[in-house]
């Protein structure tokens, strides 16, 4: 049996790789058991996007049970109002000036004031409820990552679903 220098690197990183999950999630596990949780010590301030309702609750560093919220790097988190146990959360699909780099400015697709769109936060059991109002100038769709739905939700216009 002969091992090539490819295979002795692919098990030395698998097992490095494994062995630093396995850590890690004992620190977790270690943490949480102490009734631990890693939260920031002062919680980023949440970012509203131009024309976002003020009266929609936003979304803070723990959500009492525990659930640390997700971080969106240059972006920004939907705030959500709650109505009767349902997170509803309203998109606004529109145009938006979208600056890339400084002096490349470009017409872009986005939701509520910027592209790419805030962060959707929901948790496994959340009952949610979208709300997507289309200010472009054709008609559009809402196709949904990380989310199991039924295939008539899920953002083929025109086949599965009505157009928005």
């Amino acid at each position: 049996m002969s091992i090539s220098r490819r295979d002795l690197m692919t098990a030395g990183a698998a097992a490095l790789g494994g062995a630093a999950l396995r850590s890690a999630r004992a620190d977790d596990m270690n943490d949480m058991s102490m009734g631990h949780v890693h939260v920031s010590e002062k919680a980023a301030p949440v970012t509203l996007a131009p024309g976002t309702p003020t009266d929609a609750a936003p979304i803070s560093a723990t959500d009492g049970a525990g659930h640390r919220a997700v971080r969106t790097l240059n972006g920004w988190t939907l705030p959500y109002t709650m109505k009767n146990g349902v997170k509803e959360f309203h998109l606004v699909a529109e145009e938006v000036e979208h600056e890339f780099a400084p002096g490349s400015r470009a017409k872009c697709w986005g939701y509520n004031g910027t592209t790419p769109g805030p962060t959707i936060e929901a948790i496994e059991g959340d009952r949610i409820r979208i709300l997507v109002t289309n200010r472009l100038g054709e008609h559009t769709t809402a196709h949904w990552h990380g989310i199991i739905l039924p295939n008539g939700m899920d953002g083929v216009g025109g086949l599965t679903q009505p157009h928005i």
